[in-house]
């Protein structure tokens, strides 16, 4: 079931929308700032923020309040608003349903696949439902099987993607992938196609007989015959913040959305993500929403909003074990692992990184105690030299 959360840190986190004065001219907010000047990187389009957990002092800004495109930093805000409005525990559904009657060991009629939107979706998964159906006592199926995606609308790619994006950095999004959309070591362009295709491949492995397999969509009349379930959300998040994936965070997307009883979108969830960081009093002058995983060209975070999402994930005791296993760990885990590779950031340093031909980002937790973010945008930015300033900002916090 979905659930929402008070907001406990609305006021604690409004303190990040006034700056206080002199933050700018103290030692450290001069080395900082020094940190951010590099070559081929514009700072009239770099926004930066540090503040210091304990204190709620604000130790440096610089255009936070500046609308950046925030790259992979999007998922923060979606690891976030799913932690939030779904739990932790949440899992995510796949149904086989009977259209018809068991007659012996004869289902007359057909049978539908329906998903549920799992990222996770696997041909174990299609093995597991198969042997339920076959633990039924069916050993023929006399229609077909038609795999059902209508929990999720038929969009495959997000608003402001680069065509390339599709399939190279997302496969195609449905309510119904399997494998990723892996079919035949190809990645097919229907994936619910081709999971109706491999499951109906798992029911005569397992000896079922059956007959062809297309799209349907599931009535309330059907009967349910098999489930699987997904790991817990807080392993799917785990995975997404690790490696930024950009599927996972595009399927969590629309099942934020779909909690509203809508197919879910885009836009459906965007709008749930958007008003959970209000309720959360999060910043939100300058936010667009527009994908889940930050390919978007149309995205627009700001470094006092990602601030802002920090610290209230860092306030909520219910979200903050979670959101923060999410975060790679510099020169140790995920997108960070060969980053701030030695003291006295190797292990100190927790964050998100970002990085597309229009932005390059780093945000997150230094020694459990500063957040920090730090957005530069390009026509294009220098990764190179970007990564080397969001490095350097970072480690002069670790050393405090």
């Amino acid at each position: 079931m979905a659930r929402r959360r008070l907001p406990v840190v609305a006021a604690v986190v409004a303190l990040l929308v006034v700056s206080p004065a002199g933050a700018g001219g103290s030692p450290l907010a001069k080395r900082l700032a020094r940190a951010l000047t590099v070559p081929h990187v514009s700072q009239a389009r770099t926004g930066a923020l540090a503040f210091d957990l304990q204190t709620g002092e604000t130790l440096f800004t610089e255009h936070d309040g500046l609308p950046l495109v925030p790259a992979s930093n999007e998922k923060l805000a979606i690891a976030y608003a799913a932690l939030v409005t779904l739990g932790e525990n949440f899992q995510i559904e796949t149904d086989v349903l009977g259209r018809g009657v068991q007659d012996g060991t004869t289902w007359r009629g057909s049978l539908l696949l329906v998903g549920h939107g799992d990222p996770t979706l696997s041909a174990a998964g299609l093995l597991a439902l198969a042997r339920q159906v076959r633990a039924l006592g069916i050993r023929h199926v006399t229609g077909g099987v038609f795999g059902d995606e209508s929990y999720f609308d038929a969009r495959r790619t997000g608003s402001g993607w680069k065509s390339w994006f599709y399939v190279n950095e997302c496969p195609p999004l449905s309510a119904l992938t399997v494998d990723r959309g892996r079919y035949h070591g190809r990645t097919s362009r229907d994936p619910a196609l081709a999971g109706a295709l491999l499951f109906r491949n798992a029911l005569r492995q397992v000896g079922v007989s059956v007959g062809g397999a297309g799209l349907g969509t599931g009535r309330d009349s059907d009967s349910v015959l098999a489930s699987v379930q997904s790991p817990p959300l807080s392993q799917i998040v785990a995975w997404m913040g690790r490696v930024s994936d950009n599927f996972t965070a595009e399927m969590l997307l629309k099942q934020i959305g779909a909690e509203s009883g809508q197919p879910g979108t885009a836009a459906g969830g965007a709008a749930i993500v958007r008003s959970t960081l209000v309720d959360a009093g999060v910043p939100i002058a300058g936010v667009r929403l527009v994908d889940g995983s930050g390919l978007s060209s149309l995205d627009r975070l700001t470094t006092r909003a990602l601030a802002g999402i920090l610290r209230a994930a860092w306030a909520d005791p219910d979200v903050r074990p979670y959101f923060t296993a999410a975060l790679p760990i510099a020169g140790i885990s995920g997108t960070l692992h060969d980053r701030m590779r030695t003291p006295p950031a190797r292990g100190n340093v927790q964050a998100k990184t970002g990085t597309t031909s229009l932005a390059s980002a780093l945000s997150g937790y230094v020694r459990k105690r500063y957040v920090f973010s730090v957005l530069q945008n390009g026509s294009p930015v220098s990764s190179y030299w970007a990564r080397k300033a969001q490095d350097r900002f970072a480690t002069l916090l670790a050393a405090q």
